[in-house]
């Protein structure tokens, strides 16, 4: 099919514009597979996506529909594009205003059509801005993925094999999309690292790294790594965060649960996030990240940049990789950041994720008085004492004790979507001395029966905050319930957007009673 690009002139003069999703498609549901035949924009109006049922491999499918070009303009575009790599300073691309870069290319390629004495259609040079927009701007044949708000993963396994996609409806689908020159893959995986501002080779054959949008980037370069030669697997992130009230439209969580924790972040207690991958930790952890009072001093710390704040007063913390022979020269890892945390006088410290040796540093921190919050890989809460205890972290009974709450998050099938819960809230109450002798309370829980949460009065944690700040039972309970109330107040009126939630609670805390009085929450009796 043909998509030919529109002309649509904007005030500066440039004929050539893309218009990027929106995210609002109305998709049908999984449990008609066979009938599904849904197309929309990634970057209108030249590129597509269309998922369909493919009947003779009996499976669905994500095709990119781009613009067709015959023969001639395919040979008329090579010349271009190898024109274009003499003409342009390649380090211009990296430009943020995307209408410089669009304009400066279109120049570009008019004077090469005129020096190259070539006759193209006004349609053509269309389809030519696309493709040259597509290669030297954005991730070549991927880059229309990249701009579909409804994939979560690109997955790519080597050349002559087609890339894989986990669609945020219709999951795992096959594109028709695939590498079949490995030198055309490996030089796309060492472009990868290059818009990283990372460095991949041979020596060094593996690559972490996060692109300019924050696109999560981990590849490998040879067939010694991977028989099928280089291979690339992106995450996607939202561009903004999701809101506690966005979770509580998804169900994730319950007004209570997020009252609980608010509660306790407040207090400065100490919160664990665990669960498997890509079932939503870091995403959870960014929304408790919103109930820190607005004054508070924040320090986080990751491997690569995920956690996206709201918080004026937060110092974000990446790990640099090393460089010379044995890749340590000038290294910055976890553990050394975290010891330079507690210099810097925080009130909140968080971990992108808990693994090795950190763990010792943060947990001490802790024990010292600073509040933490991370996420760990752990299926439930007797695994991750356990992971805790033994090697490679190995700490000991008293320093996991500091932890006061853990929020379990995982994965569930409801209906025809995957969709994720927080399936418990345990408190820890004693870590004894021998292994996995542990002393726990369980204030909510998930029934996946009934899928709702149910929540028990008793809380140990509460009943600290109670001594330490001396707050009586009563008042915290009210407190409670009216956050609880706050939060529901706003998931009714459809109070999503972090920027406007981030100011409620923000507000909350300076000027409680006009918030609530905003809500029609004051209780007046």
């Amino acid at each position: 099919m043909l998509f030919k690009g529109k002309k649509a002139k904007s005030q500066e003069g440039s004929t050539f514009s893309v218009r990027p999703q929106e995210g609002n498609i109305e998709f049908p549901p999984i449990k008609e597979k066979k009938t599904i035949d849904v197309r929309y924009p990634l970057i209108e109006p030249y590129a597509y996506a269309h998922i369909y049922w493919d009947a003779p491999n009996n499976e669905l499918v994500y095709s990119v529909e781009e613009p067709i070009l015959n023969p001639d303009e395919k040979k008329m575009l090579e010349m271009i594009e190898k024109g274009i790599e003499e003409l342009i300073n390649i380090s211009f691309i990296s430009v943020n205003d995307e209408k410089t870069v669009i304009e400066y290319l279109e120049k570009n390629l008019q004077v090469l059509i005129s020096e190259l004495k070539l006759k193209v259609h006004d349609d053509s040079v269309d389809k030519f801005m696309y493709y040259i927009y597509r290669d030297f701007v954005g991730l070549n044949e991927i880059e229309p993925l990249l701009k579909d708000f409804y994939i979560e993963d690109v997955e790519c396994n080597g050349f002559n094999t087609p890339i894989y996609l986990v669609h945020r409806k219709y999951r795992n689908l096959r594109t028709n999309i695939s590498y079949d020159n490995l030198e055309k893959l490996t030089n796309f995986v060492e472009k990868l690292a290059q818009k990283s501002g990372k460095y991949i080779s041979y020596a060094t054959p593996l690559l972490d790294g996060r692109l300019p949008d924050g696109t999560r980037v981990n590849a490998t370069y040879t067939q010694d790594i991977s028989s099928r030669g280089p291979t690339f697997t992106l995450r996607k992130f939202t561009k903004e965060p999701w809101s506690p009230v966005r979770l509580i439209q998804f169900r994730t969580v319950s007004p209570e649960i997020l009252a609980y924790l608010w509660l306790l972040i407040e207090n400065g207690s100490n919160i664990m996030i665990i669960g498997g991958t890509g079932e939503g930790k870091t995403s959870l952890l960014n929304s408790l990240a919103f109930f820190i009072p607005p004054q508070a001093r924040i320090v986080s710390i990751e491997d690569t940049r995920e956690l996206n704040l709201v918080h004026e007063n937060w110092l974000p913390s990446v790990v640099r990789e090393g460089i010379g022979i044995k890749g340590e020269e000038g290294e910055v890892d976890m553990f050394t950041l975290l010891k330079e945390s507690f210099r810097q006088r925080p009130d909140y410290v968080i971990v992108g994720e808990i693994r090795g040796k950190e763990a010792y540093v943060l947990f001490q921190g802790a024990a010292s008085g600073h509040s933490t919050m991370s996420t760990m890989h752990a299926e439930d809460v007797a695994t991750m004492i356990r992971r805790l205890e033994t090697k490679p972290i190995e700490l000991s009974p008293s320093l996991v004790n500091t932890i006061d709450a853990v929020c379990v998050i995982g994965s569930i099938k409801s209906g025809d979507k995957h969709e994720r819960r927080v399936k418990e809230i345990v408190e820890i109450v004693e870590v004894g001395e021998r292994l996995g002798q542990v002393k726990l309370n369980y204030p909510f829980t998930w029934d996946p029966k009934t899928d709702s949460f149910f929540f028990k009065t008793e809380s140990r944690i509460l009943d600290r905050i109670e001594k330490k700040a001396g707050i009586s039972r009563d008042v915290l309970n009210k407190e409670f319930n009216t956050r609880a109330r706050l939060l529901m107040k706003l998931y009714q009126n459809s109070i999503f957007d972090f920027k406007k939630v981030q100011d409620v609670i923000n507000a909350y805390y300076k000027d409680k009673e006009g918030v609530l009085r905003k809500y029609n929450l004051l209780d007046t009796r």
